[in-house]
C-alpha cells in the first residue's frame, strides 16, 4: 500500500490541504487508468474459446460397420486450431488424429457390433481452448464371421522431441466363439516422421476360441533429441585432415604436373602422365578424401531430431488364416515439440 506525504512550505492550511488531496487523486487516477489500458491486452492473450463438431456416416462392408468421421474445430478468433482431436466412444478412446492447416481431420474407424455413442474431444493448443462436440449415435451391424477391432488408449501422444511414451494398443476379439483354431493378430504402425519409431511388445497378440475380453500390446514411440551444443556433435568431422595425407598428396600432385608439363615433348610422357592421374583419382575415391568413404566408415556428421509438428499415425492389426487377410487400422494422433 502506497502511503502519500504532503509538506506544505510558505503556504496557508488550505492551499497545502489542495496540494496534497490533486498529489494524492492525480495519482489514483493515473493508476486507475493504467490498469484500465492493460487490461484488453492481457484479455487478448487468453486462449479464444472454440466449438469442435462431428458428422459421422456409417457403411458396412464385408461384415463389418466402418464409421467415416469428419472433425471441425473453430475458434472465436477466427484462426484455424491446430494440435489433435480424440474420438471417444462413450468416454473409451478409440482413435485420434491431428488437424489440418483447416482446423479439420477425416476419420475412419472400426466398430464393434452394436450401439455407439461417438464424441470427438480437441485438446486444444497455445491459442485455443479445449472442447468437445455433441454426441453422435451410430449403430454397427452383427456378424458370426469370427474377427477383431483394434483400439489405442491414449489415442493422443505429446512428446518432446527426444522423449519416449507408451500407448497401449487393444485387440478385441469379434464372434472368438466361432473359431475352430486360435486367431494371431499382428500389429504394426505407419506415418511417423523422420527420426522417430515404434515398437510392440508382444508385437503377435493371440485369440483364443471363446474370448471376449481384450488382448493388449505396448507399444513404445521413440524420438531422437537435437544434439547438445559444446560437445562438437554439431560440427562435422573433417575429412583427410591429417598432415601425412598432404605429405602423400601433394608430391604426387606435383610430380604429375611437371610429367603433365614434360608430356608435351616426348609422347611416352604423355602416356604416362595419364595413367598416373588416373591412378591418384582413384585412390582419392577410395580413400578418407571421399564422403561417401567417410559416411560408410564414421557414419553421419550427427543425428537430425525428429521435426516438431502434428502427426495421424496409423495402427494396424492384420490376422492371416493362410488363404484370406484381415486388417484392421486405427488412427493415433502424435504431437512432436521442439527442445528448444
Amino acid at each position: 500500500m502506497r502511503s502519500f506525504h504532503c509538506r506544505a512550505v510558505r503556504l496557508d492550511g488550505f492551499r497545502a490541504l489542495s496540494a496534497c488531496l490533486g498529489t494524492v487523486l492525480g495519482t489514483v487516477l493515473g493508476a486507475a487508468l493504467g490498469t484500465a489500458l492493460a487490461m484488453p491486452a492481457m484479455a487478448s492473450t487468453l486462449p479464444s474459446a472454440t466449438q469442435t463438431t462431428l458428422s459421422a456416416q456409417t457403411r458396412d462392408q464385408a461384415g463389418r460397420t466402418q464409421a467415416q468421421l469428419s472433425i471441425s474445430v473453430a475458434g472465436e478468433d477466427g484462426l484455424p486450431a491446430s494440435g489433435a482431436v480424440v474420438i471417444e466412444d462413450g468416454g473409451r478412446q478409440l482413435g485420434g488424429a491431428a488437424l489440418d492447416a483447416k482446423g479439420e481431420a477425416q476419420v475412419t474407424l472400426g466398430l464393434l457390433p452394436g450401439s455407439h455413442a461417438l464424441r470427438a474431444v480437441y485438446a486444444g493448443d497455445g491459442a485455443h481452448q479445449a472442447s468437445a462436440s455433441e454426441v453422435s449415435a451410430v449403430t454397427a451391424q452383427s456378424s458370426s464371421t469370427p474377427d477383431f477391432a483394434v483400439s489405442v488408449n491414449p489415442a493422443s501422444l505429446s512428446l518432446v522431441a527426444g522423449q519416449t511414451g507408451t500407448v497401449i494398443a487393444s485387440v478385441t476379439p469379434v464372434n472368438a466363439a466361432a473359431l475352430t483354431a486360435p486367431m494371431f493378430v499382428t500389429l504394426s504402425c505407419s506415418g511417423f516422421p523422420d527420426q522417430s519409431s515404434c515398437s510392440f511388445t508382444p508385437e503377435n497378440v493371440e485369440i483364443l476360441p471363446n474370448a471376449t475380453a481384450p488382448i493388449n500390446s505396448s507399444m513404445v514411440i521413440a524420438t531422437q533429441a537435437q544434439p547438445t551444443h559444446g560437445t562438437g556433435a554439431l560440427t562435422p568431422p573433417k575429412m583427410g585432415g591429417h598432415s601425412v595425407d598432404w605429405a602423400v598428396l601433394l608430391p604426387g600432385v606435383l610430380g604429375l604436373a611437371g610429367m603433365g608439363f614434360a608430356a608435351r615433348r616426348r609422347r611416352w610422357l604423355n602416356r604416362l602422365s595419364l595413367l598416373g592421374l588416373m591412378a591418384l583419382v582413384t585412390v582419392l575415391g577410395t580413400t578418407a578424401c571421399s564422403p561417401l568413404y567417410n559416411y560408410y566408415n564414421h557414419g553421419p556428421p550427427y543425428n537430425l531430431p525428429t521435426p516438431a509438428g502434428s502427426y495421424t499415425l496409423t495402427i494396424t492389426a492384420q490376422s492371416s488364416n493362410g488363404v484370406t487377410a484381415t486388417t484392421h487400422t486405427t488412427p493415433l494422433a502424435l504431437t512432436v515439440k521442439s527442445q528448444y
